[in-house]
């Protein structure tokens, strides 16, 4: 059986004037946390009437009843997804890739799917390092999602931990260089 959106509710009173909305909907919906909220609100989960609004800082006013629609919680093991790789070098250890700005290194809140994580899983399969996590496997490093550069995917555990011991040192015992 599918799991359905859950619909929730909240209705301001005079003491919520003026509040961001993502703070009045913290309060009055303990149940989820304010980075939740966040999402929800700027994905267009938040309903006025049957205005959308999609700002957190939309000023709650007395008598306002908003609409939360929350949908199902999708699964916290990222899948593989056919997104192209400017792939740069591969061998059994390592895969570097050449990362455009604006692709998202590895999952998360408002980055669910599309990223690197999920095309290097669907290029190099079960092969990725497990122990940086269901979340970001292989991943020793990150760029901002507005950075393109070389990204450094280990495919192996002991290369993972190689990897991670020289990013971690910053090139200081001159094992690593960066450009």
């Amino acid at each position: 059986m599918p799991i359905s959106t859950e619909l929730l509710t909240a209705e301001a009173d005079e003491s919520h004037s003026g509040l961001r909305l993502d703070r009045f909907l913290s309060d009055r919906l303990p149940g989820l946390s304010r980075t939740r909220l966040q999402e929800l609100i700027r994905q267009g989960h938040v309903a006025l009437g049957r205005a959308t609004i999609e700002d957190v800082k939309y000023p709650v006013k007395p008598g306002d009843r908003f609409e939360i629609k929350v949908p199902p919680a999708v699964s916290a093991k990222p899948q593989g997804q056919n997104i192209p790789l400017n792939v740069v070098y591969e061998d059994d250890s390592i895969v570097v890739v050449d990362k455009p700005a604006g692709l998202v290194v590895h999952p998360g809140a408002g980055n669910i799917d599309r990223t690197l994580v999920n095309a290097l899983i669907a290029h190099c399969g079960p092969s990725l390092s497990g122990i940086g996590g269901v979340a970001r496997p292989g991943i020793v490093h990150r760029l901002d999602k507005d950075t393109s550069g070389l990204v450094v995917v280990a495919k192996t555990d002991q290369a993972h931990r190689a990897l991670s011991e020289q990013f971690a040192d910053h090139g200081r015992a001159g094992a690593l260089e960066r450009g």
